[in-house]
């Protein structure tokens, strides 16, 4: 069993209120959320208009179908309003 841990970092200029920030990011859970061996929250930042951080937990049997999710995951984040700071990686 492979588990990668990803932490993304966004911005998220002229954001005015929380609830325009979540607003502008829910379509992350809602995509990736619903899939089978993936967990995703937010997990810093919470009470920042303009920046958020959130966490994307996948597990699966090789690091070949991980790898095949998180290319999935990059090419969906940027239709979201948001700017992609940084992605952190990390093996669990």
């Amino acid at each position: 069993m492979v588990i990668q841990l990803l932490t993304l970092h966004f911005r998220l200029p002229g954001c005015r209120s929380l609830k325009e920030k979540r607003g502008r990011l829910r379509g992350i859970k809602d995509k990736f959320g619903k899939m089978t061996n993936v967990a995703v929250t937010e997990s810093n930042l919470h009470d920042q208009h303009q920046q958020a951080e959130w966490s994307v937990i996948i597990m699966a049997s090789n690091q070949t179908m991980v790898d095949r999710m998180i290319a999935q995951l990059e090419l969906a984040i940027d239709q979201f309003d948001a700017i992609l700071i940084k992605i952190t990686r990390e093996r669990l």
